[in-house]
């Protein structure tokens, strides 16, 4: 946006050096430079229009059935000064990495397409379809997503940025869970999900599932299962051989799996009471946001209405002084007043603006101060769920790296190291 201002202005400066002007000619100019800021500053968004979401037809059968992870989404820090460019805060970004998800998760769980479909605090090797998502920008008028889809193989299923716009419409009938302001724009990320998998023959949906399966137990036990997946030419992951029915340590590993996935769904209970409690807060916050956005938009063009209307007074009197008028002081006079009595009022209406800007950070650092840590307890441990969960996962994912050596008596690290030991030995 900045670069297109500064070309609008480098154009009206050119204009300006290859012409010689007049004194109300230059505050015509300038008229023309507000104008052209004005236009330039024009964001047109890609609108996602009405969509219902899909939902199959009948019922899918279990080997059928692919799991979803919804990570928690990205966003970039902003600053103080992109914070108020932007009508947002940095507390603001931090709920929406949580929620906007969660949310996806509970459209996505609508369509009847997917096993589990779980909000995720971090990647990991155990799920069959990965959904990567990005706040690009998000103040209650506009919502952009970045939005990436990945199966266990590493295919990409499509890359796409989602872009939708309110109105004071959207605003009424929201239910948490069930319709939220965008619910149109979840809808579009869920059907064009559920269509690239409705597109997948039933051999490559199973492939999926075991490559997520073994990629699990190559973390778990990677000096047992290396050598059963390989790479294509394109870095695709495919199964290069399969376990026995009867392999212990894979029904062990499957087991932990399971550990991990309740983990997983514990987790998820908290991300629900959490969107739940900041349900209420964020929709608020989002319509006030989009109202004093809405007004200061508003209050803008009257300022930029008042100074064009004051600086086309004055360059009225400055040529009737230039053009030598007889009997026109008091009307020159009154011109001139009245022009930049107009021109301060416009100055006071963005002072105005301001204020609303100001109001707006407020809002936003209320309700950031409303997320506070949550601790919840599971088998005898507790886990502290803020911004820090990620954090959180690894460390449960350690736990099970533990409970898995002392279920089994098989520490692959050592075994690792055996097994390169011995295989230095036999070459010499």
């Amino acid at each position: 946006m900045n670069n297109i201002k500064k070309m609008c202005a480098s154009k009206a400066i050119k204009v300006c050096a290859k012409m010689r002007f007049s004194v109300h000619h230059n505050l015509l100019l300038m008229i023309l430079i507000l104008i052209l800021f004005t236009g330039c500053a024009t964001f047109n968004a890609q609108k996602v229009g009405p969509t219902t979401i899909m939902k199959a037809k009948e019922e899918i059968l279990e080997e059928q059935l692919l799991d979803v992870g919804i990570l928690v989404f990205e966003s970039d820090k902003i600053t103080e000064e992109q914070a108020k460019e932007e009508h947002t805060s940095q507390e603001i970004r931090k709920a929406e990495r949580h929620f906007m998800p969660y949310h996806l998760k509970s459209t996505m769980q609508q369509s009847s397409y997917w096993g589990a479909v779980r909000a995720l605090p971090g990647k990991t090797e155990s799920i069959d379809v990965l959904v990567k998502g990005k706040v690009l920008e998000s103040n209650g008028e506009h919502l952009i997503l970045q939005i990436d889809v990945t199966d266990a193989t590493r295919k990409t299923w499509f890359s796409k940025k989602y872009k939708s716009e309110a109105s004071l419409a959207f605003y009424s009938g929201n239910r948490a869970g069930e319709k939220d302001v965008y619910q149109d724009l979840y809808n579009t990320i869920s059907n064009d999900i559920a269509t690239y998998l409705v597109k997948l023959p039933p051999e490559e949906i199973k492939n999926i599932r075991t490559v997520s399966k073994l990629k699990f137990a190559q973390d778990f036990a990677p000096s047992v299962y290396n050598g059963y997946l390989t790479k294509d030419k394109k870095n695709l992951i495919a199964v290069n051989r399969l376990p026995a029915d009867e392999d212990t340590i894979m029904i062990r590993l499957l087991k932990i799996r399971e550990r991990e996935y309740m983990y997983v769904d514990t987790l998820n209970e908290y991300y629900e009471e959490y969107y739940a409690n900041i349900w209420s807060s964020y929709e608020n916050w989002r319509k006030l946001n989009y109202e004093e956005i809405k007004a200061i938009k508003e209050i803008k063009r009257n300022a930029l209405n008042q100074k064009l209307v004051g600086m086309l007074l004055l360059a009225g009197a400055i040529a009737l002084n230039a053009g030598e008028v007889n009997n026109t002081g008091a009307l020159q006079m009154s011109m001139i007043l009245i022009g930049g009595q107009v021109i301060v009022n416009g100055f006071n209406v963005t002072k105005e603006a301001e204020i609303h800007s100001a109001a707006i950070k407020e809002l936003s650092e209320s309700f950031g101060s409303e997320m506070q840590p949550v601790v919840m307890e599971f088998e005898g441990k507790q886990y502290e769920l803020t911004g820090t969960a990620e954090e959180q996962f690894k460390h449960w994912r350690e736990l099970l790296r533990q409970i898995y050596i002392t279920e089994t008596g098989f520490d692959p690290d050592i075994s690792s190291e055996h097994k390169e030991k011995t295989t230095s030995e036999g070459s010499e």
